[in-house]
């Protein structure tokens, strides 16, 4: 076996023995053409490809690599862990500092219980809302994604969005009575939530969202939309559930619903960050709620490896150097250096191009307008930002291959990075 033989030969390979050649759709390159990119290895903000291009890499595993690739703490921590177990199926005592770790950093959040990814977290974090309230109706919104289970196929966003599928239930596979409980209104329509809520609010069981939506692109939510579904659940004895599997940890030492705007949901799912590169997730939030999964409920939820020993190891360290570090700052401010250089290098061009940036996250939207929502996300071009994808790439430079997710910088990335992005960008319309 040649192990510098090129991408297409790996994809090639990938595809004789994976559907699509690849274990999540939006990696296959459908979004932009081409062949996805392959890779042997990463470090800090590189990637290493099996053809042996280095690419400045921001995808950072969608978010996950806040620190860059095979940090060396990191690293260390995994190994430690490694010397003396990978999983044991029992208590262990890094899985209570974990959860110490996290409950203390989240307000509100009095108890949490690990999972394996965002799409468990979402699923549990519903059942216990159904199983608390008695009640089945769940409101989520257009373009936000929250994992693949059943009840969230319904106009999501990601490699959703990625495959050209907004309907109304999202996969084949998911039966018409999941999406009959499952009601998909506008983000950023405070008027749509409060028609709602006045009509059917003591029908739902909760409210889940992406505070500042991820999958659609970077969206924020406008002044005051979070604390209006707040304030709409609680007066419908609904539950709120904030997705920040994306969010949390992202744009600092706690949540985005916490640290932004300034909410307490009864639910918090989390994921990516706080993993710190391995597969791990959690739910969280207020203790009546949580106790009513089992064993001391009757809210069933399990896992084998859920708060494995090797992803918690990476976790504590992680969530570790960003308290002792703060990269916050540094990370929001190459970000937004990014987004002006894009946005005054459209502008000159007179190109339908708008870089929305927050904290350490940026979207490269092909729109003359600011997006705020789906419907301005899926007016974008596509075929143009498929032009900026390669053109990107062609220079040693990876972002997301599709116009419906986001852009990260890490701690890892550097004032020569950003400059770099700027000038290549500026290259492909020279």
């Amino acid at each position: 076996m040649d192990m510098n033989e090129s991408n297409s030969a790996w994809y090639e390979r990938a595809k004789a023995v994976t559907p699509g050649g690849v274990n999540s759709p939006v990696r296959a390159f459908n979004g932009v053409g081409g062949v996805p990119l392959v890779v042997k290895g990463g470090k800090g903000a590189k990637v290493f490809s099996s053809d042996g291009r280095e690419l400045t890499d921001y995808c950072c595993s969608w978010g996950a690599m806040i620190l860059g690739h095979a940090d060396d703490e990191v690293t260390e921590s995994i190994a430690s862990q490694a010397a003396k177990g990978t999983t044991f199926g029992i208590v262990t005592e890094n899985e209570v500092l974990f959860a110490e770790r996290l409950c203390a950093l989240v307000p509100g959040m009095d108890k949490v219980r690990a999972v394996n990814s965002g799409t468990e977290a979402v699923m549990s974090a519903l059942r216990l809302a159904r199983g608390v309230t008695g009640r089945d109706l769940l409101v989520k919104f257009d373009g936000c994604y929250h994992g693949h289970s059943d009840s969230m196929l319904v106009k999501s966003g990601s490699g959703v969005l990625t495959a050209g599928n907004d309907s109304s239930a999202s996969s084949a596979g998911v039966p018409a009575d999941f999406a009959r409980h499952t009601v998909s209104l506008p983000y950023n329509d405070f008027d749509a939530a409060r028609e709602f809520f006045a009509m059917r609010g003591r029908e739902v069981a909760a409210v889940i969202v992406e505070p500042a939506a991820g999958n659609m692109g970077l969206v924020t939510p406008k002044e005051g939309f979070l604390a209006e579904l707040r304030e709409l659940t609680r007066a419908s004895g609904s539950l709120l559930i904030c997705d920040e599997v994306i969010n949390g940890f992202r744009f600092g030492l706690s949540t985005y619903s916490s640290l932004h705007a300034g909410i307490e949901p009864d639910l918090v799912t989390l994921g990516k960050v706080i993993g710190g590169g391995l597969p791990l997730a959690a739910v969280g939030g207020k203790a009546m709620y949580m106790d009513c999964f089992a064993p001391e409920g009757s809210v069933y939820q399990a896992g084998t490896l859920a708060g494995n020993p090797l992803a918690v190891a990476a976790g504590l360290k992680t969530l570790e150097i960003l308290e002792r570090d703060n990269p916050y700052a540094g990370m929001s401010d190459r970000c937004a250096r990014i987004a002006d250089g894009v946005n005054a290098i459209a502008e000159a061009k007179g190109l339908p191009v708008r870089a929305a940036s927050f904290g350490g996250v940026f979207t490269i939207f092909c729109s003359a307008d600011p997006v705020r929502d789906l419907a301005g996300a899926m007016r974008c071009d596509t075929a143009l930002y498929a032009k900026i994808f390669h053109g990107l790439y062609d220079r040693g430079i990876y972002i997301a291959p599709s116009q419906f997710e986001c852009n990260f910088v890490s701690a890892s990335h550097t004032d020569s990075n950003v400059d770099s992005f700027v000038s290549a960008f500026a290259g492909i319309f020279r």
